[in-house]
């Protein structure tokens, strides 16, 4: 989340990810405590996704470029898999869930904070150098960590950290419409039908909406309410024709390469000369970013990587239905079901705004999946029947 970003001087360059990184790596190695491998069809799809990235990268037609952003993403990549391996018990999933919220829900806190006293008339960013630097990224990540705001307030029992999580679900979707973002905007309101429709505590969810909605939507500027209204009217729009522009020439590369698709970086003048010469005549090309996860993945590793990345979307739900299946039988799992029920609202958020917005390979996403795999495996490890004691002595 680059809180270093927020510091000065040297504070401001240090490599802290890549050296906590390089530690927690040699950690695994020096480690006295067994690991515990988890198998699931889940975990296979994401190897797969992975291995894709290489086979699309070694086709890539920009290798130069593609290579060094591979790099990029298999970091991020082990970084998943270390926390498959880390994360044994309720209480380190708990932490994750803790560190995530507060690392990104800060933006959001004080986001609220800034948008409430300048009025709304400027944009809230994000941190610099990273995912989520953008207006429309740290939009769109706001509103996936929301649900696991409501988690921990449903799982925490001390009434003065309660009060600070009601307060940053009151702050965070201020801080959203502060962005000023359109995808962002139609993510939050999906995720406010599906936390309703999600919540153990419907009653509360919904007069809150009813009681806070008109709040929100009366603190934004004219301004704010001039940009959501191009939403309705988007051919008169630069911005939103721009993204159009963009997923036709992801769509036109990827019917030229099905396959594996141009590979990393493959947004090039070049590419939109060869593939949409029509935008470039007419000056509407736009050569920087897909504005999509979906026309992203299909541009860069084609239609197989996009069918892959499509079934991580579907195991993600499938692994939290399970969840909320086994965890309903027992009260002491109940916050499984909690977590893996705001996990599919928070997934409601991802795969709408990522519509609009190029955050394939954004972490968050794949360690909400991780996250899944390892509570998944947490209740299946506690649900497995015990043999006695002389069982286990006959049987040897």
């Amino acid at each position: 989340m680059n809180p270093h970003r927020l510091a000065w001087g040297l504070a401001f360059y240090f490599p802290f990810a890549q050296i906590t990184g390089l530690v927690t790596l040699i950690s695994f190695f020096y480690s006295s405590k067994k690991l515990k491998f988890f198998w699931s069809p889940t975990m296979g799809w994401l190897i797969f996704f992975n291995v894709w990235m290489l086979v699309s990268t070694i086709f890539a037609m920009y290798p130069e470029e593609a290579w060094p952003q591979l790099e990029k993403i298999i970091k991020i990549q082990l970084v998943i898999f270390l926390t498959l391996f880390a994360l044994v018990d309720r209480e380190k999933v708990h932490i994750l869930v803790w560190i995530i919220v507060i690392s990104i829900g800060f933006y959001g806190f004080k986001g609220g904070i800034f948008t409430l006293t300048t009025g709304g008339g400027s944009h809230v960013l994000g941190p610099r150098g990273g995912f989520i630097a953008g207006n429309t990224e740290i939009g769109l990540a706001l509103v996936m960590i929301l649900p696991l705001v409501w988690y921990l307030y449903l799982n925490t029992y001390n009434k003065w950290v309660r009060y600070g999580l009601m307060l940053s679900m009151f702050l965070i979707p201020i801080g959203i419409l502060g962005t000023q973002s359109r995808g962002a905007f139609l993510a939050i309101a999906a995720v406010a039908v599906f936390l309703w429709l999600k919540s153990s505590r419907k009653a509360i969810i919904f007069f809150a909406l009813l009681m806070l909605s008109p709040f929100f939507y009366m603190v934004m500027p004219q301004s704010w309410h001039d940009r959501m209204g191009t939403i309705k009217t988007y051919e008169e729009d630069g911005s939103a024709m721009a993204r159009l522009k963009a997923w036709e020439f992801g769509y036109e590369l990827a019917r030229d390469r099905p396959i594996t698709g141009g590979g990393f970086e493959s947004h090039s003048v070049e590419n939109y000369i060869r593939y949409v010469p029509h935008q470039v005549e007419a000056g509407v090309a736009t050569f920087h970013d897909y504005h999509s996860i979906y026309f992203e993945i299909l541009a860069e590793h084609g239609f197989v990587g996009l069918f892959i990345f499509l079934m991580l979307f579907v195991h993600y739900w499938l692994t939290a239905n399970k969840i909320i299946k086994i965890a309903k039988s027992t009260v002491e799992d109940k916050w499984a079901l909690d977590l893996a029920a705001m996990l599919q609202v928070s997934f409601i958020g991802y795969a709408v705004g990522g519509a609009f917005l190029g955050l394939a390979y954004f972490d968050l996403f794949y360690h909400y999946l991780a996250i899944l795999i390892i509570t998944l495996r947490i209740l299946k490890e506690k649900n497995e029947p015990v043999l006695p004691e002389e069982s286990i002595e006959r049987k040897t």
